[in-house]
């Protein structure tokens, strides 16, 4: 059994086309297949759509969440309700392209776990590619595992690494560190990414910014350890001052004076720079601390739709 999971926000231009090709793909493929689209709060037609699309093809599932929950926790629904012995996650704007998934599901019959598609080239703009490469392989440096360069979400798990992806309760989820986290038998496949079929991009530059905080801060210490690294430089170099000061002061003839404000005050906006500093970075790691304590649920179902009752979770 196969399973494809697809987080849907606001795709109603898309959806058809890509329950087409899709469709198509996994038939030929020959084994049975189901297709779980996650409404992650879409404010568009996207829902009725998908529930038409059920409707008419008993393959298709739908999970629909009560309100926006953000694109790693709509794909962690969706986890939790494929029944699949091979998994796929993959966005439903076609980027993409369904194609391609027979040769990760291969993989896995070859006894794979985690198969992760590798990124050869982006049709995007230039300073978006940039950005990319540069979060890439910054956080490849900074991270405590091994997070495989230009590997997005799409992939394709065996059950038995959904298995363990599905026990870890984070909060800030960042699935393709907790993929990488997991260890087991991992293989990279390379693809060409497509531009947009249509409508518009969802991750916006300020969900961007977020999701490279989340890796960052969920598989590295790096900016603790910047931070101490900050204070102790500051104060290094305030003890190397107060050396001079009193040499001059009681070694030599000279005076020390002051002959403006502008070195005292830029002296103080580098310090209190450096103290703000320091405190955020402490408050993004106690902020996520705080998270997991209160134990919320990472989502709520309004209703699942085209499931049996043993297949839900």
């Amino acid at each position: 059994m196969i399973s494809v999971v697809t987080p849907v926000y606001n795709e109603e231009a898309i959806l058809p086309e890509f329950h087409r090709r899709l469709t198509l793909v996994l038939k030929a493929f020959g084994e049975p297949y189901e297709i779980v689209f996650v409404n992650d709060g879409s404010r568009d037609n996207s829902l009725a759509l998908m529930k038409g699309i059920s409707g008419r093809d008993k393959c298709v599932k739908v999970v629909n969440l009560s309100r926006n929950f953000g694109h790693q926790t709509a794909i962690t629904a969706g986890l939790d309700y494929a029944i699949g012995d091979s998994v796929a996650i993959m966005d439903s704007d076609l980027q993409d392209p369904p194609e391609v998934l027979p040769g990760f599901f291969n993989k896995c019959r070859e006894g794979y776990d985690v198969i992760y598609a590798v990124r050869k080239n982006r049709k995007e703009g230039v300073f978006k590619k940039a950005a990319y490469g540069s979060f890439y392989r910054l956080l490849k440096k900074m991270a405590n595992i091994d997070i495989p360069l230009d590997s997005g979400d799409f992939c394709v798990l065996s059950r038995r690494a959904l298995d363990i992806l599905k026990s870890m309760p984070e909060r800030n989820r960042f699935l393709r560190g907790l993929r990488g986290w997991i260890g087991l038998k991992q293989t990279g496949l390379e693809y060409d990414r497509d531009k947009r079929y249509a409508g518009e991009v969802k991750y916006t530059f300020s969900k961007l910014v977020k999701l490279a905080f989340d890796g960052f801060v969920s598989f590295s210490y790096v900016p603790l350890r910047l931070a101490s690294f900050m204070g102790l430089l500051v104060s290094l170099m305030s003890f190397l001052g107060i050396l001079i000061i009193f040499y001059l002061s009681f070694f030599t003839s000279r005076t020390v004076s002051v002959p403006g404000w502008a070195s005292v005050i830029v002296t103080i906006l580098f310090l209190g720079g450096v103290q703000l500093v320091s405190i955020g970075i402490i408050g993004e790691y106690i902020g996520r601390v705080y998270d997991e304590v209160k134990q919320r649920p990472l989502y709520v179902v309004q209703d699942a739709i085209g499931f049996d009752k043993q297949e839900k979770p």
